[in-house]
């Protein structure tokens, strides 16, 4: 498998089958901000950025959604430098009241949360290198900025995730994993409508050449987006997604952050996970 970016919601790490947070390991070491908030990145780091960026232009035109589109339109991210947090948090503080914030590559469900809660976006502050341009299995800052951040200009996806952030704060750690399966299928993989062609809205897609096609082509499942079903959907986070829930509606998104979350979860609870959609991996 080929997929550019990462297969896991930024910076909360677990197995969605199993309900605990994965062992926090990287060879990749957190970018530290100077006295003055502004973090060095080497010209090498920068032509990753740039060729990344050149890589995906014309896909995410083809493929994404509105929404997307017009975030990364009104963020106009550099195209040939790794941009700072604080640039993008001058752009979504008058727009959302949300801001950027460079983070460790890998940190809990606690934090995770807290931040969203708060409208703080927690950016991995490495980016990939060559060796890993196609596949990174933890989130870098071009999957944070260029995947995330679009939406992150529009109030009602911003609405939406910090209700994730604040439903997680009052969750307890065993609905941890049942929660996140709502931001893993509708900000990171999820899809909609628009004109009665499928589009890609979340964050994983945008950032994946590969994933990116495939979800909006015939070869995956499609399923009518549905709050409960969502939350009892196990999913792999190595495997291109054999199934993606569709809304119809971008209000039923936006709706679902009035919901009592954490009612849904306890309901999801009792009817139980539904069978893998995918090949279970041994051990």
């Amino acid at each position: 498998m080929s997929s550019m970016g990462q297969k896991m919601p930024p910076c909360a790490r677990y197995s969605s089958t199993r309900g605990k947070i994965m062992s926090k390991q990287t060879r990749y070491q957190a970018k530290t901000p100077n006295a003055d908030g502004v973090i060095s990145y080497t010209s090498a780091e920068n032509a990753v950025w740039r060729d990344l960026m050149a890589g995906q232009a014309q896909a995410v035109q083809t493929h994404m959604a509105r929404p997307y589109l017009d975030g990364l339109e009104r963020l106009a991210l550099p195209t040939d430098r790794v941009p700072q947090t604080d640039e993008l948090s001058d752009v979504l503080s008058p727009l959302t009241g949300w801001r950027v914030a460079p983070v460790p590559a890998l940190i809990g469900f606690e934090r995770f949360f807290d931040m969203l809660a708060r409208r703080v976006f927690p950016a991995a502050s490495f980016i990939r290198s060559r060796a890993d341009f196609d596949y990174i299995k933890e989130p870098d800052i071009f999957h944070e900025i260029f995947g995330h951040t679009p939406l992150l200009t529009d109030p009602r996806f911003a609405g939406f995730s910090q209700a994730i952030g604040q439903a997680g704060l009052r969750a307890g750690r065993q609905d941890y994993a049942w929660l996140i399966r709502l931001y893993w299928f509708t900000i990171e993989f999820g899809l909609t409508l628009e004109a009665g062609q499928i589009k890609a809205l979340g964050s994983g897609l945008a950032s994946s050449p590969t994933e990116l096609p495939w979800s909006v082509s015939d070869a995956p499942l499609h399923r009518p987006f549905d709050v409960i079903d969502i939350l009892r959907t196990p999913y792999r986070i190595d495997i291109h997604q054999p199934l993606y829930f569709v809304l119809e509606e971008l209000d039923e998104l936006f709706a679902a952050a009035d919901r009592d979350l954490l009612a849904d979860v306890k309901v999801a609870q009792a009817k139980g996970l539904f069978a893998p959609s995918y090949e279970q991996k041994a051990g």
